[in-house]
């Protein structure tokens, strides 16, 4: 039996390995916390720092092949489990790439890609000397996920309290709309590309709130944007799975945001309404089987369940029973042992015939299902 394994152990993990049970696999997931979403649902659990070169080794030469959940791993790990043999999913060029903002914004340049306007800092001196016009994006080089390592900078003064590390400084876009694109790669080129979805924001967090599919745009501009998702991953030269994150401006222009060489939040709702999800997707990459088909079931909302603000500890699901017994609403729980403001805990995938119904409906689950905690602060 193969055996894979799984860089992180966080919910895209567990619902990697939820989907594996179908598969003759046997599967291996290294973390650092024992108690984390995916520690209870692989063969075999191996506790340790997925950032710390030697034990990813070790971890990576038990298996026969890897993938990530998160981009904060080793990649100097990764890149000698390759020359070994060991495969890895997506190779590490490709995620040398992608988990370097600096290296990802100057790949979309170099491949013609379309993507906001920018220049690369060294520090925040750089920043407050290079007379940037503002309202402005700045973006950590390394280390940021789920909002962190992103500011926004809007007046002068706020360049003082700017990132003092290498990152880039981008051009505010005037955004329409944002949008996601999963595009998934086999190791003989062949491609499978979901169907987009559009993305609502929660400001406070700066995390995806809600998200609908298929998003309620102009054939040609979808169309476009899928080219340019296609364009993104094709262009990286690797298999497996890439989110692609999208603006559309104003004029109706399409620009890249960024790029996630993995399974992603935007994906979540394929699990029900698509007939292959993302998870079963990137197995079957890993696996070395055929690609499944992408194409959606049904329109489908997806609600992301995060902890509520003023609240920590052991989570409580308020209003968890009357979500379930909503028509058509799949709820899963991540299985986080504890809650705090603004940590992702689950999320609800609803299912209906029509745009204004999934949005009625994702409404009422926001307002109805709250993750609180045992310590209210």
């Amino acid at each position: 039996m193969r055996k894979i394994g799984i860089l992180g152990g966080g919910q895209l993990g567990r619902m990697m390995l939820q989907q594996a049970v179908n598969y003759p696999v046997e599967t291996w997931v290294m973390e650092n916390d024992e108690q984390c979403p995916s520690a209870s649902l692989c063969h075999r659990f191996v506790k340790g720092d997925i950032r710390d070169r030697e034990a990813v080794i070790a971890f990576g030469r038990q298996v026969d092949a890897l993938t990530i959940e998160i981009e904060n791993v080793s990649l100097e790990a990764l890149q000698v489990l390759e020359s070994e043999g060991i495969r890895v999913f997506p190779n590490t060029k490709a995620l040398g790439i992608i988990k370097n903002k600096i290296l990802q914004k100057e790949y979309y340049r170099a491949n013609n890609i379309p993507t906001s306007a920018f220049r690369v800092l060294s520090d925040r001196s750089a920043l407050q000397a290079s007379g940037v016009s503002l309202p402005a994006v700045q973006k950590l080089a390394t280390g940021g996920y789920d909002g962190r390592g992103v500011m926004i900078l809007r007046r002068p003064e706020d360049l003082a309290s700017g990132f003092d590390a290498p990152s880039v400084l981008e051009e505010m876009v005037e955004i329409e709309r944002e949008l996601a694109i999963i595009v998934a790669i086999d190791e003989r080129g062949g491609q499978a590309v979901f169907p987009p979805v559009e993305m609502a924001f929660n400001p406070e967090f700066n995390l995806l709130d809600y998200q609908l599919c298929p998003p309620d745009l102009p054939r040609a501009t979808l169309w476009k944007a899928e080219a340019v998702a296609q364009s993104v991953a094709r262009n990286l030269g690797s298999p497996g799975l890439f989110a692609v994150e999208l603006f559309v401006d104003r004029s109706g222009e399409v620009l890249v945001n960024e790029t996630a060489p993995r399974v992603h939040n935007s994906g979540h709702h394929s699990i029900e309404g698509n007939f292959c999800s993302q998870f079963d997707m990137l197995l079957r990459i890993v696996l070395g089987y055929p690609l499944g088909d992408a194409d959606i079931i049904l329109p489908s909302a997806m609600i992301n369940l995060v902890g509520a603000d003023g609240y920590e500890g052991e989570p409580v699901y308020e209003g968890l029973e009357d979500v379930m017994a909503m028509e058509r609403t799949f709820v899963h729980i991540y299985g986080k042992r504890e809650t705090r403001p603004g940590r992702k805990m689950g999320h609800v995938t609803v299912l209906a015939n029509d745009r204004h119904t999934l949005i009625h409906q994702a409404e009422r689950i926001r307002e109805t299902m709250k993750v609180k905690g045992t310590i209210k602060k």
